[in-house]
C-alpha cells in the first residue's frame, strides 16, 4: 500500500537504485545497524545484473587493479579497490555455494545464472534488515536544514540522514536507465564529465558493409589499437559493423573520427614469417597463405578490399612474385589494417557509461560529497567506468561496500 503525503517514514539510510552498488551498499549500511531503504523505479530489482554476462553476471575478474579502470582521476578507485576486493566478493559467493568458473584473463561467470547474484545480494539485505521496494519512483529530493534530506516519491515521502545515489549510468535505456542520478549530482553543485556510450560495439560505413556484411558471425582473435591503447581479444563482424571483446575494450578509448588499427596476425613476427612462405612455398597464393591464420572467407575478404586488394591482386598474386618492398607492405598492412569506426551502436548496446559525476569533490574513502553532507555517489553514476570483463561489478561492490561503512 503506497504511504500517505501525511505519514512520512524515517530512516537512517536511503539509497536510490537496487542494482549491484545500491544492494552492496545496503547490506553494508544495515549490518552495521543502519535502518535502510532502498528505492528502484524498475518493476524488478536488478535488473541490469540479471542480463549481465549473457545471462550468467561476470561478477568479478580475478586480476582487478586500478590500471582497468578510466576516469578524469585515476587515482580515485584506488582507495575503495584496496579496501573490498576481488577475493572479497568471491568469498561471498562461496557462502551461497553459487558454482562458478573462470574463462579467460580472469573473468569470473556463474555456472547457473545471474539470478543467484541477486538472491544472493537480496538474501544479505533481508539479513541485514534492509527493506527493498521497487516501482518507487523519486520525484522530488529535499535537502533539510541543517542535514538529512526529504524525498517524495510514487509510494509516499520518507526521510533520512544519510543518501546514497547508486542509479548507475545510461546504459540499457529498455532496462529503466535514466539520468536522475546525474541530475542529482548538479542539483547539489556537482559537476559531470561528458557522458558517453562504452564497451560498445562500432558501426561502419555503407561501403565498408556492402564488402563485409556477408561476413556477419564470422570472428578473429586480433589486437586492436587506439589513442595509445591495445587489446588483444576477438572481433566479431556484424551486419552493423564490429564488435566482440576487442571491439568493445577500445571502444572507450576511441573518439569520432579516429581510426583504430587491426593486427589481423596477433602474436606472429609478420614479416618473418611471409619470407619463411616465400622459401617454403612460392607458388602460394597470398590468400592461401593468410586463410591459414583467419578463415577462409574473412583472409579472402581483406585480400579484395582496399590497400591489400591492389597489393595481392585480390589476394591471387602467388608470394613469391612480390618484391621485398612488397612483401614488407604486405606485412604491415596486416598488421596495421586500418578500420574507420562511422559510430558506435549508442547506449542500447552499450555495457556501461563512460563520465559521470566528476570524483574531485567526492571523497574516494567514504564516498561522501564534500558539498552536501550525508549525500553519497557509488557505482557506474561516478566517474569511473572498468573494461570489460568483470571489472565494473568490481567497481560497484567496492564502492557500495565502502560508502556502506559510513553512510
Amino acid at each position: 500500500m503506497p504511504l500517505s503525503r501525511t505519514l512520512e517514514a524515517t530512516y537512517d539510510v536511503i539509497i536510490i537504485g537496487a542494482g549491484a552498488s545500491g544492494l552492496m551498499c545496503a547490506q553494508t549500511a544495515g549490518y552495521r545497524g543502519r535502518k535502510v531503504l532502498v528505492l528502484d523505479h524498475a518493476n524488478k530489482i536488478g535488473k541490469k545484473i540479471l542480463i549481465s554476462g549473457g545471462g550468467r553476471c561476470n561478477f568479478t575478474n580475478m586480476h582487478t587493479e586500478p590500471a582497468n579502470f578510466l576516469s578524469e582521476n585515476p587515482h580515485f578507485c584506488k582507495s575503495a579497490l584496496a579496501r573490498y576486493t576481488q577475493w572479497d566478493f568471491q568469498s561471498l559467493v562461496a557462502k551461497y555455494d553459487i558454482p562458478w568458473h573462470e574463462k579467460t584473463l580472469g573473468q569470473l561467470f556463474c555456472d547457473n545464472r545471474s539470478q543467484d547474484i541477486v538472491d544472493l545480494l537480496m538474501n544479505e539485505c533481508r539479513e541485514a534488515g534492509v527493506t527493498v521496494r521497487a516501482k518507487a519512483e523519486v520525484k522530488k529530493v529535499i535537502a533539510e536544514k541543517g542535514s538529512g534530506f526529504q524525498l517524495m516519491t510514487s509510494q509516499g515521502d520518507f526521510s533520512c540522514q544519510s543518501l546514497v545515489v547508486a542509479t548507475g549510468g545510461l546504459s540499457f535505456p529498455t532496462m529503466g536507465a535514466t539520468g536522475y542520478g546525474y541530475e542529482l549530482a548538479e542539483k547539489f553543485g556537482h559537476e559531470l564529465i561528458k557522458q558517453i556510450p562504452a564497451l560498445v560495439p562500432f558501426t561502419l560505413s555503407k561501403k565498408w558493409l556492402s564488402h563485409f556484411s556477408e561476413l556477419s558471425g564470422v570472428s578473429a582473435e586480433v589486437i586492436l589499437s587506439c589513442n595509445s591503447q591495445s587489446f588483444r581479444e576477438n572481433l566479431l563482424i556484424t551486419h552493423r559493423g564490429v564488435s566482440g571483446p576487442a571491439v568493445l575494450q577500445i571502444s572507450s578509448y576511441w573518439n569520432p573520427g579516429d581510426k583504430v588499427m587491426v593486427n589481423w596476425l596477433p602474436g606472429i613476427n609478420v614479416s618473418e614469417w611471409l619470407e619463411e612462405v616465400v622459401q617454403q612455398r612460392p607458388k602460394a597464393q597470398v590468400s592461401t597463405v593468410i586463410s591459414e591464420h583467419l578463415t577462409k572467407r574473412l583472409a579472402h575478404a581483406l585480400c579484395e578490399h582496399g590497400k591489400l586488394r591492389l597489393l595481392t591482386d585480390s589476394g591471387r598474386k602467388p608470394v613469391a612474385q612480390f618484391t621485398s618492398v612488397e612483401l614488407e607492405s604486405l606485412a604491415n598492412e596486416l598488421k596495421d589494417w586500418v578500420l574507420e569506426p562511422a559510430g558506435t551502436e549508442g547506449y542500447k548496446k552499450a555495457e556501461v557509461t563512460l563520465g559521470g559525476v566528476a570524483t574531485d569533490k567526492i571523497s574516494s574513502k567514504t564516498l561522501q560529497s564534500q558539498l552536501q553532507p550525508g549525500l553519497y555517489f557509488v557505482g557506474e553514476v561516478l566517474d569511473v567506468t572498468g573494461h570489460l570483463g568483470g571489472f565494473n561489478f568490481q567497481w560497484a561492490w567496492a564502492s557500495g561496500y565502502c560508502a556502506g561503512q559510513y553512510a
